[in-house]
């Protein structure tokens, strides 16, 4: 719409614009705002603009565009002056608006852009046609896109389906090619299960066979094993015997004069503390004295038997010890573990090993200490106490068979006790001679 106010007939200043300014046009007229820009002073410029003065047109064309257009729509001066700048650099153009015939080959946009700033009569009717004229370009622009983009489309699905034909029909054929192989794979794998179940048979069988020839061979093992045992604890024996044979040797006398002269001098021991218990007179003993009879005043042999100790009274220890060379042969470990079972196997010893010494000195008895020799992780560096020997049982070798064989090795008829629980070594030592004894009377008497 044209509205003319205050301007002649030839004036087109009071023309205004009732739409927005088309995008091609309003480019096309910072451009040639940014084209007079620089025949500009800055006295001659807008104060919203002189920051820009120092631009290059490209830059000030990016970064003032805004500033340009809005300075040309309301400083009319600055208008007149960029109007100038564009009649100096194109004035045919300038001409062919002024004369109200613009030139037909010119570009619509450029007609439009140079009419807004020379604004000559009918300018706004130029604009609009611009606009409508870059709309119509634009429409058909797009248009002609749209149908190459179409085309593009047709050929692109053509293609696609004729490559989805051919793919079908790759892959039909791969189909047919895949169920033959698998069905000849089925053939194979049901062949190759009955394989598995027969070779699965086979396996179970000899598996049985082979826990059975296994399950032999433990116990032909375990017997070998025991066997050898035997024949070390027998070849043990052997060498501690030779050992002790030929340290007799070279000491000028043989395991059995050892043993005997050990034996006598128990008897004279033995005589001798009988003769000071009795206090006989040497020659007194008269033959009617040897009669068998009761006396007035003296025991009968029910006051003796009133006098027995029970087996669990630890004053039968004493009584034991105070035979003439006693031997105190001790299961360590059945001990402690009987007596202080929660104290670790070092402390166990030491405790045991104190209060033995402090036995051994009170009775004046030989004492033995024999611990299990597989209980031990490594060697153990133990200062035996004054009067008590500390055995250890050797790899193979339990300490009951050890307790055992020092009982084998004491002549018949020397007082030896032993002290333990183990119902197998009092049974043992008892057929030997020996005269076993509760761990809990030892400890009765060590507490």
């Amino acid at each position: 719409m044209v509205e003319t106010a205050g301007g002649g007939p030839g004036d087109g200043t009071a023309e205004v614009l009732d739409r927005p300014l088309p995008d091609g046009v309003r480019r096309r007229v910072v451009q040639i705002v940014s084209d007079g820009f620089g025949g500009l002073t800055v006295v001659e410029l807008p104060a919203q603009l002189r920051q820009y003065a120092r631009f290059a047109p490209n830059r000030r064309a990016k970064f003032a565009g805004n500033a340009m257009a809005a300075a040309l729509e309301t400083d009319p001066l600055f208008r007149q002056r960029i109007g100038e700048k564009f009649r100096e650099a194109q004035p045919e153009l300038a001409g062919a608006l002024d004369s109200g015939s613009p030139p037909p080959a010119a570009d619509p946009l450029d007609v439009a852009a140079a009419a807004y700033v020379l604004r000559p009569a009918g300018w706004v009717k130029l604009v609009t046609a611009a606009g409508e004229e870059a709309q119509r370009a634009d429409a058909e622009r797009a248009d002609e896109e749209s149908r190459a983009e179409l085309e593009r489309l047709r050929a692109e699905l053509t293609q696609a389906r004729d490559q989805t034909r051919a793919e079908t029909e790759r892959l039909r054929v791969e189909l047919e090619s895949a169920k033959k192989e698998a069905e000849s794979l089925h053939r194979k794998l049901r062949a190759a299960l009955s394989d598995v179940k027969r070779g699965e048979a086979a396996l179970r069988k000899a598996r049985g066979e082979i826990d059975g020839v296994r399950a032999e061979a433990q116990a032909q093992v375990s017997a070998a094993e025991s066997e050898s045992r035997r024949l070390r604890a027998r070849l043990g024996e052997a060498e501690a015997t030779l050992e002790a044979t030929r340290r007799a040797s070279r000491e000028g006398r043989s395991v059995e004069d050892m043993r005997v002269r050990l034996l006598l001098d128990t008897l004279l021991d033995a005589t001798q503390g009988l003769r000071r218990e009795l206090a006989l007179p040497p020659v007194s003993v008269r033959p009617a004295e040897t009669v068998d009879a009761v006396e007035p005043g003296r025991m009968t042999p029910k006051d003796i038997a009133a006098r027995a100790l029970s087996e669990d009274d630890p004053a039968i220890l004493d009584q034991l010890l105070a035979l003439p060379q006693a031997h105190l042969v001790v299961d360590g470990y059945n001990v402690t573990k009987t007596g202080y079972p929660q104290m670790p196997l070092e402390k166990q010893r030491l405790r045991l090993l104190g209060q033995l010494s402090a036995l051994a000195a009170q009775t004046g008895a030989e004492v033995t200490c024999v611990f299990d020799g597989a209980e031990l992780a490594a060697p153990v560096l133990l200062a035996p106490p004054r009067g008590v020997r500390v055995l250890f049982s050797k790899p193979g070798v339990t300490a009951d068979e050890l307790i055992r064989q020092l009982v084998r090795a004491e002549p018949p008829g020397r007082p030896v006790i032993v002290a333990s629980t183990d119902r197998e070594v009092a049974d043992g030592v008892a057929k030997a001679g020996a005269r076993p004894v509760a761990s809990a009377v030892l400890l009765k008497r060590l507490s």
